[in-house]
């Protein structure tokens, strides 16, 4: 055998090694080519990645931007996460309902190391996007329905704005117990809160207006013998006690809160006398004494408060506020009611946002 490898290396009589050097030519361009095409689909799908991330940041921005601060932006994105080459926004829509539609592409002429050999310098690469963002909730009305108990208490709606991570009030009812009833009634009053112009980063000038106030007095039964009841007045036959309720002003649209800037919503039921004395829809521990349409929310889960309040109709709502434990799912034991609408349009709550292509 090593005689056969010394003569085989040594032979000049055939033609095997000048063969073998050319064969090599294309053997070390097609091993060099598959190289290259695993790098061009790594870098696609980074490219792929980063427009898709791009796609998504621009779709919280205001839709007050031009088209070229956007393509700008979609640029900047596109490298900030580790994009090659060019991204291009080809369309932007705002419908008239706020719903978002775009599409963009990115190309890039990634250089070749071994497919040089065979005259090609650049492999081009092109990805595309397109998405879609829904319109969200911008405006939620709070109006109040029968607020009832023995216990005073608050409830206030909480804000978050994007970018901010620090919450703000916005709206809060509060009811004070006036010793009326069974269940006893009082006065529940309901207050808007916007922030101070003159003081835009201290909370404690925010103006706090009335907009809605509900008066409940209640009397003996007794007292209506042969006088005719209200058709919307609270009878309570087993205290023989006869509640009714006045609104101010009549039939008005209650709390309407400006809910465009916000990332984030809860609502918050402070109860001195109960147990316990805070309960929050962001809280799993306390979310389940909040009802919606009359149903309990499950316990261990919050709620999301932008769901809550449907677009363009009206949602009935509660609270138990502590004094049965633990919350009936019953809503008829509920104790403070009120009525939720939402308005819903453009938004920049990144949620929204979903990928379409």
């Amino acid at each position: 055998m090593p005689y056969l490898k010394t003569n085989f290396l040594k032979s000049e009589s055939g033609s095997f090694v000048p063969a073998l050097a050319v064969a090599l030519v294309p053997l070390v361009a097609a091993v060099g080519m598959v190289s290259d095409y695993s790098l061009g689909v790594s870098e696609r799908a980074a490219m792929q990645d980063a427009l898709d991330a791009a796609a998504l940041s621009i779709m919280t921005l205001s839709p007050t931007l031009t088209e070229d601060e956007r393509q700008q932006k979609l640029q900047e994105a596109y490298q900030l996460n580790g994009g090659n080459g060019t991204a291009i926004l080809k369309e932007y829509n705002v419908a008239p309902d706020g719903t978002v539609t775009m599409s963009a592409s990115a190309a890039y002429d990634m250089p070749t190391a071994f497919m040089a050999l065979a005259g090609i310098d650049v492999v081009e690469i092109s990805v595309d996007v397109a998405s879609r963002k829904n319109p969200a909730l911008v405006e939620a009305g709070f109006k109040i329905d029968k607020v009832s108990g023995w216990w005073n208490k608050t409830m206030t709606l909480y804000g978050t704005k994007f970018g901010a991570t620090k919450e703000q009030p916005l709206m809060k009812i509060t009811y004070t117990y006036g010793g009326g009833g069974g269940k006893g009634y009082g006065t529940t009053t309901i207050y808007k809160i916007t922030e101070n112009p003159s003081y835009p980063n201290d909370r404690s000038k925010d103006v706090v207006t009335q907009v809605q106030q509900q008066v409940c007095t209640t009397k003996d039964l007794s007292w209506y013998n042969g006088k005719e009841i209200p058709k919307d007045a609270i009878v309570e036959y087993d205290a023989k006690k006869v509640t009714t309720c006045t609104t101010d002003p009549p039939g008005g649209e209650g709390a309407l809160i400006d809910v465009s800037q916000m990332n984030e919503l809860y609502l918050q039921m402070d109860v001195p006398s109960g147990n316990p004395k805070k309960l929050k829809s962001n809280d799993p521990s306390t979310s389940n004494r909040m009802y919606i349409d009359g149903k309990q929310s499950p316990i261990n889960k919050t709620v999301d408060i932008f769901s809550a309040v449907p677009c363009g109709e009206s949602s009935t709502q509660a609270w138990e506020d502590g004094g049965t434990n633990p919350p009936s799912p019953d809503v008829k034991q509920a104790d403070f009611f009120y009525t939720v609408t939402g308005k819903c349009n453009f938004s920049q709550r990144p949620s929204e946002v979903v990928l379409t292509k």
